[in-house]
């Protein structure tokens, strides 16, 4: 009876949240039940001395209500000249609009009336300088410091600050560019690059399969092309092919492992874009043209796994695309999912095993000062919020994780089928967590009843925290890492003569995460000495080293520490040692004028974070102690 009880209970808990309408986008003032876009024709110029795309964009709309005649769009800070509408290939005609006042988060709605359900709208428009989608770095900014930079990133809502759209991930929409540009800059989208395209200036693309607004991308500047595969490559600044093409030479073999597993590729060509350090995240993967930080080319192919993950993102994300951001584990949790078994394919179940062992440890982590509302899967409606808020380590690790539960309990034999049958079934559509319950309900739970129970899929999906059943993962050689640890934090053997010659990065975030939060200096002292972390290009490294010498007030570091916060704009890797800096009133100052001299090179994206982490700590600072 006491378990038909917790049974009862969690099920009341998961029905309010799976029958709600999850393909509701609150974060979207668009009406996609009564008129969606179809397909987008752009014809932009690029302005780098106003840092300004200006141009127009024409929407090819599919009408669902027949009595609507209104067509709502998302924008943010853009300048709109003209709207005009038309059908067939009659010319097009002024029609009114009224572009509301700005909110915060979410920009303007643009509401279009038309007379009638027009077949195409076109909008005349310029983008602010200070658009939250792009970044614009002078020459000095980049590799070669000669040719001026520019690169849009336009997750989660920021499509709408450089294109005027349903910024939605339940619309998909095929589209087409005309891009023109200083004569000396290659343009390059998430279409269709030919990578002979001669460098003229004026460049034409063509994206044929339907996506969603927050993958639509466009980066231009001093970009060249080396092949790795007869359908991968590496775009770059000419300094920085050479070692991108080498750190990465195993994507081809990726795809084929993928391939494998989950069936054929459908994207054309999968390229690689190596972006400046400014670029605020690890990866973006923007169908056919993935961008990626170069904070990842340290040298060994360690950190290849994150090409693994925006390469997984072809199969989960942007070929099944959740159809809100409340839903983002479906997107992000399977895509870290396929990314450890393409890692284990390719490199072996240790290192895969390490590296779930090392994103769990940062799942705990960030769990225990995560709100309970936040740690479930399944989110519940979230108008307001940031819609990046839905980007933790919830949706991306438990998410895995819960994958891995089922792979575990249902077989590998079982699940990868499984698995596969819903890339195949749902391809090129936006779904919602209620689809994904039913394809399990019917294609594994149904075919092996009591393997897994509604009361165990319900903890999953809609509790905090992690189920005491997880799946648990080792790995001997990260015991071996807490040994050499132990021995040295006991002081019984010098960091000198610890056996750390054949260590992996993964193997060094994993002795980093384990030490006391804080250190006596001289302790550090021997450290650096004996690894040289303090100036190490490893970003893995530096992002947990330079907090742990903040706390320690290890004070040698900090020359290093600010070229690092200076040099380097991915969230990621920067955010904890701001965090860190900012716990004292001292180190808040400090971190006050780094970021004020990083600012210029940081993405929008990147700033934002930073200068609410650092307004907040001076509010806490303000407030008398009791």
């Amino acid at each position: 009876m006491r378990r038909l009880a917790l049974l009862l209970v969690l099920l009341i808990a998961v029905l309010p949240a799976l029958a709600q309408d999850r393909r509701t986008d609150e974060h979207s003032y668009a009406q996609p039940d009564k008129v969606r876009i179809s397909d987008l024709g752009l014809d932009l110029a690029i302005n780098f001395d106003k840092r300004q795309l200006a141009g127009s964009a024409t929407l090819t709309l599919a009408w669902a209500d027949p009595a609507q005649r209104d067509l709502v769009l998302d924008t943010r800070d853009l300048a709109i000249s003209a709207v005009e509408a038309r059908s067939g290939k009659r010319k097009f005609r002024a029609v009114p609009f009224v572009l509301a006042e700005r909110d915060e988060r979410f920009g303007s709605k643009l509401t279009i009336t038309l007379p009638r359900q027009y077949d195409q709208v076109r909008i005349t428009y310029a983008t602010s300088p200070q658009a939250s989608g792009l970044q614009w770095l002078s020459p000095a900014m980049t590799a070669g410091g000669k040719t001026p930079f520019m690169f849009s990133q336009s997750q989660a809502i920021h499509a709408r600050s450089w294109v005027p759209l349903q910024d939605t991930p339940s619309v998909r929409f095929t589209y087409s560019a005309r891009i023109k540009t200083p004569a000396d800059v290659m343009a390059l989208m998430s279409a269709d690059n030919d990578p002979a395209a001669p460098r003229d200036g004026d460049y034409s693309f063509t994206m044929p399969q339907a996506i969603p607004s927050y993958l639509m991308a466009i980066a231009a500047g001093d970009l060249v092309f080396k092949p790795i595969s007869a359908r991968a490559g590496v775009w770059a600044e000419p300094r920085t092919v050479d070692r991108a093409v080498k750190e990465f030479q195993d994507t081809e073999k990726m795809i084929q492992v993928t391939e494998q597993l989950y069936g054929d590729y459908r994207w054309g060509r999968y390229d690689l874009l190596i972006l400046p350090p400014s670029f605020p995240f690890g990866g973006m993967e923007n169908p056919r043209l993935s961008f990626i930080t170069p904070t990842v080319i340290v040298g060994d192919g360690s950190l290849v796994s994150l090409i693994a993950h925006e390469l997984a993102h072809s199969w989960s994300g942007n070929l099944v695309t959740n159809a809100s951001w409340k839903d983002m584990w479906l997107n992000e949790g399977f895509t870290s999912y396929v990314e450890n078994r393409i890692v284990e394919a390719l490199y072996g179940k240790e290192r895969a095993d390490m590296e779930f062992v090392n994103s769990r440890n940062g799942l705990a982590a960030e769990l225990a000062d995560l709100p309970e509302a936040q740690q479930v899967l399944v989110l519940p409606a979230r108008g307001g919020s940031d819609p990046e808020d839905a980007l933790s380590a919830v949706a991306y690790d438990k998410g895995a994780w819960f994958l891995q539960f089922l792979e575990q309990r249902f077989g590998r034999e079982a699940f990868d089928p499984f698995l596969r049958s819903w890339f195949d079934t749902h391809a090129f559509q936006s779904v919602d967590s209620d689809q994904f319950v039913a394809f399990l309900r019917t294609h594994l739970m149904a075919a092996q009843p009591g393997v897994v129970t509604d009361a165990e899929l319900a903890v999953w999906l809609t509790q905090p925290g992690i189920p005491a059943y997880a799946p648990k993962t080792t790995s001997p050689r990260f015991d071996a890492v807490d040994a050499a640890r132990e021995s040295w934090t006991k002081r019984r053997v010098a960091a000198r003569d610890l056996k750390t010659a054949k260590w992996t990065t993964q193997e060094w975030v994993y002795f980093l995460e384990g030490l006391p939060s804080k250190l006596p200096a001289d302790r550090l002292v021997e450290l650096d000495q004996a690894f040289r972390f303090t100036g190490t290009p490893n970003g893995e490294l530096a992002m947990r080293w330079y907090p742990l010498c903040v706390r320690s007030e290890y004070f040698e570091a900090r020359p290093a520490m600010s070229l690092f916060l200076r040099k380097i704009g991915r969230r990621k890797l920067i955010m904890p040692t701001y965090e860190a800096l900012s716990q004292t009133d001292e180190g808040l100052a400090y971190a006050e004028q780094i970021f004020a001299m990083s600012r210029p090179g940081y993405h929008p994206i990147t700033s934002g974070s930073v200068q609410a982490l650092l307004e907040k700590a001076k509010a806490a600072a303000a407030v008398p102690a009791k």
